[in-house]
């Protein structure tokens, strides 16, 4: 008697990072994933001048998933990845920033390998880099930061009953004490609660923070602020989502922030 083996794919599966939003800031490996995909299945967040890059013919289905606006359920998207592999399709999954940055790509990988399929992953540059860097700062500093937490605002749902599944104040705590920068995505809907948290757990008052909004895009903009006066700033900003808060000590003194990021141009 044999043992059935696990269903073959007869196509293929790549998560693609499509980085903040600046098309030039795409990888060649991310290039050419896209340009030999068949179907791409897109999140909400992709600038649409990346998708100049798709083979003609080739089919695109926009997936949204962006926080506070209705969104293609996860679940729907991993069936929709799985059917068209089977189906013999080379799928590109195309994500804002990086796939394995807060982007969902370690369920799906697991949900492709559990239906037999093999996914190669395309790293992106994650948004919490890059807006840090178009206002000219570090993530890291040997005199201000030892090292870099990255951390999301937006709890799952399950874990949202229980209040907060991030323990903000012990991150101050550490923050503190390590030296450490912080880099919260969507963060904007609970920043309050994480400004409160993080005061309550010994971060001064007078700790730097900046928020960018569309990092790397034409319309990006930003805020520089402290901790003790976010609330206040951010409110009369109107910044909104999808933007990035940054926390620590390398934003101290870093005038470019509050001016207009420079163009880039990297054609000259």
């Amino acid at each position: 008697m044999t043992t059935p083996s696990a269903p073959v794919s007869v196509g293929s599966c790549t998560l693609v990072g499509a980085g903040p939003g600046d098309p030039e800031l795409l990888t060649l490996k991310a290039v050419k994933a896209i340009q030999a995909a068949t179907v791409l299945f897109v999140d909400d967040l992709v600038n649409d001048e990346i998708l100049a890059w798709a083979r003609p013919g080739a089919r695109i289905v926009h997936v949204g998933k962006r926080g506070g606006c209705k969104s293609t359920p996860q679940a729907f998207i991993e069936k929709l990845m799985i059917t068209a592999v089977r189906e013999g399709e080379h799928v590109v999954r195309l994500k804002g920033g990086d796939p394995f940055i807060f982007g969902r790509g370690g369920e799906e990988v697991e949900h492709l390998r559990e239906a037999g399929i093999a996914c190669r992953v395309v790293n992106g540059i994650t948004a919490g880099l890059a807006a840090v860097t178009a206002l000219g700062v570090p993530l890291t500093h040997r005199d201000h930061a030892q090292g870099v937490v990255f951390v999301t605002g937006h709890a799952k749902a399950g874990e949202r009953a229980r209040h907060d599944a991030t323990d903000w104040r012990q991150l101050a705590a550490a923050a503190r004490d390590a030296r450490l920068t912080l880099v919260v995505y969507m963060g904007v809907a609970g920043a309050a609660h994480i400004r409160t948290a993080l005061l309550e757990g010994g971060l001064p008052a007078s700790t730097p923070v900046a928020v960018v909004q569309h990092a790397t895009l034409p319309h990006q903009q930003q805020l520089l602020s402290t901790l003790g006066a976010l609330n206040a700033d951010l409110a009369a900003s109107g910044l909104g989502s999808p933007s990035v808060i940054v926390v620590g000590d390398v934003l101290l003194g870093v005038q470019a922030l509050a001016q207009p990021a420079p163009a880039r141009d990297f054609g000259t």
